[in-house]
């Protein structure tokens, strides 16, 4: 009976997270200084792996965005602060950081697939890392045209990675942003922007997200969080307040999202 003992505290005894787990729970609580100390340790016993410096250029992509209030709900509302010419102040250090840190990863990403071809660890960093500097270009450099070429390199990658393995649900978080962006442009521009495997339907869209939500190992919570910037900005605020409720649950620590979450229950009270 001796191993049905050792299953029974096997079960009981949750399992430790991994300290790029630890990374991504506190970056999304936006405790960036421990998110790379745990960053740090995946990197001392990992170094070869791409992932490690691709959850630090997301640490420093988050940092900036929080400190120019790129995250608050009322800048994605609004299309004019998105594509507008307001100028932002973006930190040269934190810039230098954060593409030091995308090149990287992109660096041992190929490293690996020039030793196995279809490595799905690669594949997802160059996603991801694709996925930031389209971010990064877009939204603080204010280059939307510019970040089209990353956000199809993105998609490329998302592509190939969900052919290898379909159960990968945060590579789903690229096929989400791409169909709403491209779902979200005029139709006109439609005819000339083209993104490989992306149509521009926002149901669509909302479908991938849901499913990173639901399943993603890494990506979930911010799943999540575009889902209620985009439900918001189609005219459903009570379902983008029940993920904020949900997001402040699972990450007490992180200030904006209660703040966001005070906001719509101000704006929408009731249920």
């Amino acid at each position: 009976m001796r191993w049905w003992c050792l299953l029974a505290v096997m079960v009981c005894v949750p399992l430790r997270a991994t300290p790029l787990q630890d990374a991504f729970a506190h970056l999304y609580n936006f405790d960036f200084d421990r998110a790379h100390r745990s960053i740090d340790t995946h990197v001392a016993a990992q170094p070869d792996d791409p992932m490690g410096p691709s959850v630090r250029a997301a640490a420093y992509l988050f940092y900036e965005l929080d400190r120019l209030k790129i995250l608050q709900a009322e800048f994605f509302a609004d299309n004019k602060k998105i594509s507008g010419d307001d100028k932002l102040a973006p930190d040269p250090a934190v810039r230098d950081q954060f593409f030091t840190s995308v090149a990287r990863a992109q660096r041992l990403a190929q490293a690996r697939l020039q030793k196995e071809q279809g490595d799905t660890s690669a594949l997802f960093a160059f996603s991801l890392t694709e996925g930031m500097r389209t971010d990064y270009m877009a939204l603080v450099e204010k280059k939307q045209l510019r970040s089209l070429t990353a956000l199809r390199q993105a998609q490329k990658y998302s592509m190939e990675l969900l052919q290898r393995d379909p159960s990968f649900a945060d590579a789903y978080l690229t096929h989400g942003i791409s169909e709403y962006l491209l779902g979200s442009l005029p139709f006109f521009i439609r005819w000339f922007v083209r993104i490989d495997g992306t149509s521009g339907d926002k149901q669509a869209a909302v479908a991938h997200l849901e499913r990173v939500a639901a399943d993603g190992r890494y990506l979930g919570p911010f799943a999540k969080i575009l889902l209620s910037i985009i439900n918001l900005r189609e005219k459903r605020p009570y379902v983008s307040k029940r993920l904020l409720e949900d997001l402040t649950r699972q990450y007490p620590r992180n200030r904006l999202l209660r703040l966001e979450l005070e906001k719509l229950r101000k704006r929408y009270p009731g249920s």
